[in-house]
């Protein structure tokens, strides 16, 4: 999202709608040959194109003027905010409506999607959470984690006590003493297990 001080910058609607049809409408016809390799009946490869082709040609119109109206928003507005991906949205739902051939259909599936590609944009446009602080070195920042949380041996063994794997300074000798007054055994002072 750019600030308000920020110039805007027209963008080319022609181009990028043409692209976006031609990837959205690819990703349509992965759908459609899905759909087709799942029927019942045994269809040849054309039912790509003759049985689930509307598939092809609803995800082509969706991508297509998902990113005329998107770009054409930003352009007429000269602002490039979250607005644009919303009346994108709506727009590209409404197609997705038509399908269905009913006006609560095509309002319902466009405010659907607006919301959704509004919401998406606003919250940082990201699946993968937020963004780190570049000028922090990564080791750095893992170390300081580690300090922050590390807790200090003698805590973690009067809760969790010795053994399985958790052993406090000095365990070998009181190991060595308990095994000798419990069972009158002398364990050797050299031990397998390294300090």
């Amino acid at each position: 999202m750019a600030t308000e001080d920020a110039v805007y910058h027209p963008k080319d609607i022609v181009s990028s709608s043409v692209r976006s049809t031609m990837i959205i409408g690819g990703a349509g016809a992965l759908v459609s040959s899905i759909q087709n390799t799942l029927t019942r009946q045994n269809v040849t490869a054309w039912g790509v194109f003759t049985r689930s082709g509307s598939t092809i040609g609803v995800f082509a119109a969706m991508g297509g003027t998902y990113q005329f109206a998107r770009v054409a928003s930003a352009n007429l507005r000269e602002k490039d905010d979250s607005w644009n991906p919303t009346i994108g949205g709506f727009v590209a739902g409404s197609v997705l409506g038509l399908r269905i051939r009913t006006f609560p259909a095509v309002l319902g599936y466009g405010a659907g999607l607006a919301v959704l590609l509004g919401t998406y944009d606003y919250t940082g446009g990201k699946l993968t959470g937020y963004e780190r602080d570049s000028t922090v070195d990564e080791y750095e920042r893992k170390e300081q984690l580690r300090k922050n949380w590390r807790r200090p041996i003698q805590e973690t063994l009067e809760e969790v006590g010795e053994g399985r794997g958790v052993y406090g300074p000095g365990y070998d000798d009181r190991r060595r003493e308990r095994i000798k007054q419990n069972y009158g055994i002398d364990v050797p002072t050299t031990s397998t297990r390294e300090a």
